[in-house]
């Protein structure tokens, strides 16, 4: 039995689609008789022709990878583009070892275990680059007798 035409009434009556129409397989003799969009209206009132819900795409997937990636996942070499420098600049990683660097030594000036002089001169070596990071900063210090050998950095020496 063909119900294309009422299908079409029903999606126009309907305000949806064709695929949307849902068409009851028992009462099948009766919309086939249905010729008028009163008739159709009839049915749609009776409930033996339907609208369908509209069929969302799920976000669960999407949901449980944007989980993982927020807990650090899913960041390997595989899902990487650009060079290893697009993600980390290197101005960004001189600006964090270059500030470390001379926040201790402005604490070892102010509390009194080095002098000015070498304070700015090992300000200076730090500018140029001579140190790879704080402790490397400290060993120097140490190995050219500025600073005693049992002086401990802490994070508490940066706080103030």
């Amino acid at each position: 039995m063909d119900v294309k035409y009422q299908k079409r009434l029903a999606a126009n009556i309907l305000k949806c689609g064709k695929d949307r129409v849902w068409i009851d397989d028992t009462m099948l003799d009766e919309v086939v008789e249905a010729i008028t969009r009163e008739e159709v209206k009839n049915l749609i009132a009776n409930d033996v022709i339907k609208k369908k819900p509209i069929k969302g795409n799920s976000k669960g997937r999407h949901r449980y990878k944007k989980n993982q990636k927020k807990k650090g996942r899913r960041s390997g070499y595989g899902k990487r583009k650009g060079k290893k420098t697009a993600r980390n600049p290197p101005k960004q990683d001189w600006k964090r070892r270059i500030r470390s660097i001379r926040r201790e030594l402005k604490y070892l000036r102010d509390n009194e275990f080095i002098d000015r002089t070498t304070y700015r001169k090992f300000y200076n070596k730090a500018k140029g680059g001579t140190f790879e990071n704080k402790s490397d900063m400290i060993l120097h210090l140490k190995m050219e007798g500025y600073l005693e050998e049992d002086y401990e950095h802490t994070e508490e020496n940066n706080n103030g």
